[in-house]
C-alpha cells in the first residue's frame, strides 16, 4: 500500500507522468498517443471490458486493472509518481443507462469517487475530466453555451453531471484543479487509418453507416424521422476524435489548482442524421440504405456546440469541421480494419 505523499512541484510545461484511466478505448487512446508525442510519460490503465490493448501506444505503460480497485490505484499512482490523471474510462451508451441506471452509477460515478480519492491520498492535483453535452439535456437553444442550464434526461448525462459537481466540491475542498471536457459526438479516426473506433457492440452512427458500406450490415435504422429538424432527424455536433486530443493536452496544461474549470467541445456545426448518411455514401461510393425506426428514449432533437470559451481560454478550435473530411478518416480505418483490432 503506497501512503500519502506532498503534491508535485513540477513546472508548468515540464514532462508530465499521466495516468490515462481507460486509455485503451476510442478516445484515450488517441490521447494518449497524442500526450506521447507531446513528451509526457503516460500509463494506461483499463480493464479492457470495452477497450483494446492493441489500441496503447507502445510508448505508453499499461495496467490492466478496475479504475474502482483502490489497492491498485494507489500502488500504480504512487509507484509511477503521477502528476496528472486523464479519466476516460466510463460507461457511454445513452439507451443502455436507461434500461441499467444503476450499471452506469456504479461504474461511471462510484468509480470515479474511488479515483479521486486516490488522487487526494496520494497527493494528485490535476484531473482532465472526459465530460458529456449530455449534462444538458434538451437545452433551450442551440448552440450551447456553458452556462446554459445542465438537465440532462438519461442516466448516462446525469453521472457526468455528478462528477463533475464532484470536481467542484473536490476543488473547494482540498483543492483539486480540474478540468472537465464536456465533448459532444466523438468521430473520425487518426489519419493514417492506424488507430480508429471499435465499439462491441457498436452503437455509434458513423462507423454504423461505413459497417453498412463494408457489407457487414443490410441497413442503417434511422431511429426518429419526425423530430422538429430541418429533415426530421437528430442534429449532432461531431467532433474529430484528433481535435479533442489536442484539447485534452491543452486542458491539461491549463489546471489551476483549487479550480474546476468547464469546457465545451465542438465544431460548432450541427450535422444531422441523413448528412452523415449521405456523406457516408460521397465518401465511400456505397448506397447505404436507410429504414426509419422508432425514436429512442433519451434522445435530445439538436445539441451543438458554441466553443467560444474554450478558444478564447485554451487557444483551441476544431481543425476538422466539414463531416465529409470526418467520414473520410473514419472509412480509411474500417477499410484497413473491418474487424476492428482483430483485423
Amino acid at each position: 500500500m503506497v501512503g500519502p505523499c506532498a503534491p508535485s512541484d513540477r513546472r508548468e510545461g515540464d514532462e508530465l507522468r499521466i495516468l490515462a484511466t481507460g486509455g485503451a478505448g476510442y478516445v484515450g487512446s488517441h490521447c494518449v498517443r497524442h500526450l506521447c508525442d507531446s513528451g509526457h510519460q503516460v500509463t494506461v490503465l483499463d480493464d479492457l471490458s470495452q477497450g483494446h490493448r492493441q489500441a496503447v501506444d507502445d510508448r505508453a505503460g499499461f495496467v490492466q486493472a478496475d479504475v474502482g480497485d483502490r489497492h491498485t490505484l494507489l500502488s500504480l499512482i504512487g509507484d509511477a509518481r503521477i502528476d496528472a490523471v486523464m479519466h476516460f474510462a466510463a460507461y457511454l451508451n445513452v439507451g443502455e443507462s436507461v434500461e441499467q441506471p444503476l450499471r452506469y452509477y456504479e461504474n461511471n460515478v462510484s468509480k470515479t469517487i474511488a479515483l479521486l480519492a486516490a488522487c487526494r491520498e496520494t497527493g494528485v492535483r490535476k484531473v482532465v475530466f472526459s465530460s458529456s453535452c449530455a449534462i444538458y439535456g434538451t437545452p433551450p437553444l442551440t448552440p450551447i453555451t456553458e452556462d446554459m442550464p445542465t438537465a440532462p434526461i438519461n442516466p448516462y448525462g446525469r453521472t457526468k453531471l455528478a462528477m463533475e459537481w464532484a470536481l467542484q466540491d473536490s476543488a473547494a475542498a482540498w483543492g483539486l484543479g480540474s478540468v472537465a471536457l464536456r465533448y459532444f459526438n466523438a468521430s473520425g479516426a487518426a489519419a493514417d487509418g492506424s488507430l480508429g473506433e471499435d465499439h462491441r457492440p457498436e452503437t455509434h452512427l458513423i462507423p454504423i453507416v461505413l459497417q453498412v458500406a463494408l457489407g457487414q450490415r443490410e441497413h442503417v435504422s434511422v431511429f426518429g424521422t419526425d423530430y422538429p429538424t430541418p429533415d426530421g432527424t437528430c442534429i449532432r455536433d461531431y467532433v474529430h476524435v484528433e481535435d479533442l486530443a489536442g484539447a485534452h493536452r491543452l486542458a491539461l496544461e491549463s489546471i489551476v489548482a483549487g479550480r474546476a474549470d468547464r469546457y465545451n467541445v465542438g465544431t460548432g456545426r450541427g450535422t444531422s442524421v441523413l448528412e452523415v448518411i449521405e456523406a457516408a455514401r460521397n465518401v465511400t461510393g456505397h448506397p447505404i440504405p436507410v429504414r426509419p425506426a422508432p425514436r429512442r428514449a433519451g434522445d435530445p432533437p439538436e445539441l451543438y456546440a458554441e466553443p467560444r470559451k474554450i478558444k478564447s481560454a485554451l487557444g483551441w478550435s476544431a481543425g476538422y469541421t466539414d463531416i465529409q473530411a470526418i467520414v473520410a478518416d473514419a472509412w480509411r480505418w474500417h477499410q484497413r480494419h473491418p474487424r476492428g483490432f482483430d483485423s
